[in-house]
């Protein structure tokens, strides 16, 4: 990244995104919690307990506190939902947005998913996973879900297939057609 790019990143606001999982999670009754997700091995309380586990990931990312929570990959085991998750993810969603308001967060390198990455992409990677488990969320439970125009573009820009790699060395699926027109948050 340029230094133009890694200002704008810093510009970032990962607390939108955060309020608006939270704002989910009152609607989740525990009939929810085995009903399917978008994420195809993923049921209600799996992706909760990968929102849990990113943001803790993530938080400790930004302070560059590098252990444990950030040497893991989120696939090799399946997230483990814990009973205290309505007090516990509210407040780390308010964590990784609190920890990535600090320009240094954005700077140096640090580590996520076990992979060491520039602090500027890892808030980058953050904000997509904020907001796409957020969707991912929010159609889970049939609830309604609108992500703010520079939360998308961010999103957009980092998930855009590349020419050498399109699925990003098998981290995601092939690219799904999607009409030009079609709004940000769908395409």
């Amino acid at each position: 990244m340029n230094s133009d790019s890694a200002h704008a990143s810093t510009a970032l606001d990962l607390e939108p995104a955060a309020r608006r999982i939270t704002g989910l999670l009152g609607a989740i009754d525990d009939a929810l919690l085995d009903g399917p997700t978008p994420c195809p091995d993923y049921a209600v309380r799996e992706l909760l307990g990968h929102l849990t586990a990113l943001a803790t990931a993530f938080r400790d990312a930004a302070r560059k506190d590098l252990g444990p929570s950030t040497a893991v990959s989120p696939g090799t085991v399946l997230p483990v939902l814990h009973g205290d998750w309505r007090e516990v993810l509210p407040r780390r969603l308010e964590e990784v947005a609190a920890a990535w308001r600090s320009p240094d967060a954005w700077t140096g390198m640090t580590r996520a998913g076990g992979v060491e990455l520039p602090g500027e992409v890892a808030g980058l990677v953050a904000l997509d996973e904020l907001v796409i488990h957020g969707w991912d969320l929010a159609r889970a439970t049939g609830q309604p879900y609108e992500a703010g125009e520079t939360e998308l573009r961010s999103c957009a820009a980092l998930l855009a297939p590349v020419d050498d790699a399109p699925d990003r060395g098998g981290i995601f699926g092939p690219p799904v057609p999607v009409p030009e027109e079609a709004p940000l948050q769908e395409r």
